[in-house]
């Protein structure tokens, strides 16, 4: 059986294999978006700076249902909404350095 990857963010990601082969998935022109709200900020002693509570992440909308044989590429924000939520069909760009020009991996959200 082979695999399906669908990129649904908006950008095209490049996916480096151990050997340094570089395969290029395009994004497939639906995008992946996740409910945000943002944490309550206020001022709090000895910071020189206001500090914000953790962001509520809400509904996941443009992911489609799991398909054998098939895995979707996400944002890191709808990865983090999603963790814990059991889909092991869904994973994220990343990378060793923290600076993305190429995905050496891909992290499971579940």
């Amino acid at each position: 059986m082979s695999l399906t990857l669908v990129n649904l963010t908006p950008h095209a990601l490049t996916l480096v294999s151990a050997t340094g082969e570089h395969t290029v998935l395009p994004p497939s022109g639906s995008v992946a978006r996740v409910a945000s709200t943002p944490g309550t900020v206020g001022a709090r002693d000895g910071f020189p700076c206001a500090v914000a509570s953790p962001t509520v992440f809400g509904e996941v909308t443009g992911l489609p249902d799991p398909s054998a044989g098939t895995a979707f590429i996400v944002s890191g924000m709808v990865g983090s909404a999603l963790a814990g939520k059991g889909r092991t069909d869904v994973f994220v760009p990343g990378n060793e350095a923290g600076h993305i020009i190429g995905v050496t991996r891909l992290v499971a959200t579940a």
